[in-house]
């Protein structure tokens, strides 16, 4: 889904890649415009390539009812994060599960929400994530200082891998039965964040949660953990059918 253009900025050493100039600037240890005979050996290099990536894929956007009313209202964005089993190249996997399906059975929600979907046998890739959430904020009238990121189960991964990359872009992050790399949660600890996780997943074990959760109490985090003691892999039906959860998601703004 993603392909490569790379521009050569600097040749390795001293040779020069076919098809590139010759970098015109003194080489070290040569005098300038003087031919240089490569030493025999192992010897220390340096290297910088310049890598463009360019990202594609396919989203589900809602917009609210009153959307565009006024033009000059900013709106709350939702960034919503599907699990493995909505991979593919088919929108209509992605409404099986979360606001999308609410959104499909004519619920109505006061923010945007986006919903991207993960290409088949592949992973979340943030850097196709985040230029999606850059392109929808440039076309949209997106309050960038409330935009949300949850997830479930592969998405409940990726918000927090996403969020810990970015973590200046969020206001508030819901994972649901998801786990992170604990000794990076400290990224985290200025950004609300409401987990969420059912006792009995086989799937994904509690401890995955329970580790980023501990980790973000000792770095002092704003964090609060909901744990469902009968339920299974699937907490985030009833997360999502929880009118609470967004009512505690609109009331975060970015610090």
């Amino acid at each position: 889904m993603e392909r490569l253009i790379i521009t050569l900025a600097l040749a390795v050493g001293l040779y020069v890649l076919p098809g590139c100039a010759m970098n015109t600037g003194t080489v070290p240890g040569a005098a300038a415009g003087a031919a240089a005979k490569p030493e025999p050996g192992q010897t220390p290099q340096t290297f910088e390539v310049k890598v463009t990536k360019i990202v594609s894929g396919k989203y589900l956007l809602y917009l609210p009812e009153n959307y565009g009313t006024d033009p000059k209202q900013r709106w709350p964005l939702m960034l919503f994060l599907h699990g493995s089993g909505e991979r593919g190249d088919d929108l209509e996997l992605v409404k099986r599960h979360g606001p999308p399906k609410l959104v499909s059975e004519s619920k109505q929600f006061p923010f945007i929400i986006v919903s991207p979907q993960c290409p088949l046998d592949e992973g979340w890739s943030p850097d196709m994530l985040m230029a999606l959430l850059d392109e929808v904020v440039a076309k949209y009238a997106v309050d960038e200082d409330r935009v949300y990121l949850t997830g479930l189960s592969m998405g409940g991964f990726a918000t927090w891998t996403l969020a810990i990359a970015h973590p200046d872009r969020f206001a508030a992050l819901a994972p649901i039965c998801g786990g992170g790399n604990p000794s990076k949660a400290y990224l985290l600890k200025n950004i609300p964040i409401w987990v969420f996780h059912g006792a009995k997943d086989q799937t994904v074990k509690l401890e995955k949660a329970q580790e980023m959760v501990d980790a973000l109490k000792a770095a002092g985090g704003n964090v609060q953990f909901t744990i469902y003691p009968e339920a299974g892999h699937d907490c985030w039906t009833q997360t999502y059918d929880n009118p609470k959860f967004y009512e505690w998601l609109l009331q975060q703004r970015r610090l």
